[in-house]
């Protein structure tokens, strides 16, 4: 297969709420099949050409640019012949406030133009009419700005964003008890607030988290699934296991296989949630 990844970091003013952009380019004359397992990272995908989707949440479909939204369950991607495009990955703050003041179920994924937001549903058509990469990344630098750093934006309430940032540096952590006592509010309305918010619960959140952690581990390295599933706080390799067949189908040896030799694989905690709770 042939393909080419290209990386950027998003400028400072936007890392708040994304997290990294990936041009992408590959032509298979095979069927190529990837598990796209729960992460912390939210995936908006602006591609160009149709990429089929299947899984427990999203059942069966066909499009070629979508977003993804936080869930416990995974996603199979297929497709053969050329795929082109730019992915972007978003907190979960950056999406609610990228939708004007709303949040995904658990695991929808719905294409760009379901979505009746005339601006989104242009991208495709004009990132690839754009002349290269570069070009690409400062149409997006443009579009997101627009809507995430525009004064007048919806953005989640202050004790979810401190719930999320405290999750997210602790690789999913902490108590919802703890949350509530930190934001003053019952774990009801914190539990309330947060699903409508993110789009799933605060507990649902942690575990994501912590198996993104975990997965990122699994998939870009050699280390012992038993030191794994120590370092990421599972009871032993045997929960680690039970976690992985539960939110991604597959065996933590069976997701290593899948994605030996993938440049760009999940790596655990995003940087850039790192950096804004260290």
């Amino acid at each position: 297969m042939d393909g080419e990844y290209r990386p950027a970091r998003p400028p400072a003013a936007l890392r708040p709420f994304v997290l990294r952009y990936l041009g992408y380019r590959e032509e298979s004359a095979a069927p190529v099949q990837r598990r796209q397992a729960p992460a912390a990272g939210i995936a908006l995908v602006i591609g160009f050409h149709p990429l089929e989707l299947s899984g427990p949440a999203v059942g069966r479909t066909t499009t070629a640019a979508f977003v993804g939204g936080l869930g416990d369950s995974w996603v199979l991607t297929r497709f053969t012949g050329p795929q082109a495009g730019v992915q972007v990955d978003l907190t979960p703050i950056g999406l609610y406030t990228l939708l004007g003041g709303r949040a995904l179920p658990n695991g929808a994924v719905p294409a760009l133009d379901e979505l009746a937001d005339p601006v989104l549903s242009a991208l495709p058509e004009r990132l690839a009419a754009a002349p290269d990469w570069p070009a690409r990344f400062a149409l997006v630098d443009e579009v997101l700005a627009g809507r995430l750093l525009d004064v007048r934006a919806r953005r989640p309430a202050p004790e979810v964003v401190h719930s999320w940032h405290r999750l997210a540096a602790t690789g999913g952590r902490v108590p919802v008890s703890a949350l509530a006592a930190e934001t003053g509010w019952s774990r009801r309305h914190l539990q309330s607030r947060f699903s409508t918010q993110i789009g799933i619960g605060p507990r649902t959140a942690g575990r994501v988290l912590r198996f993104t952690r975990a997965s990122g581990l699994v998939s870009g390295s050699r280390v012992p699934l038993a030191e794994i599933a120590a370092t990421c706080g599972y009871v032993d390799q045997a929960h680690l296991s039970r976690e992985f067949r539960a939110l991604a189908g597959v065996t933590p040896g069976g997701f290593r296989a899948e994605w030996a030799g993938f440049p760009f694989v999940q790596d655990g905690l995003p940087a850039a949630e790192q950096d804004r709770t260290a």
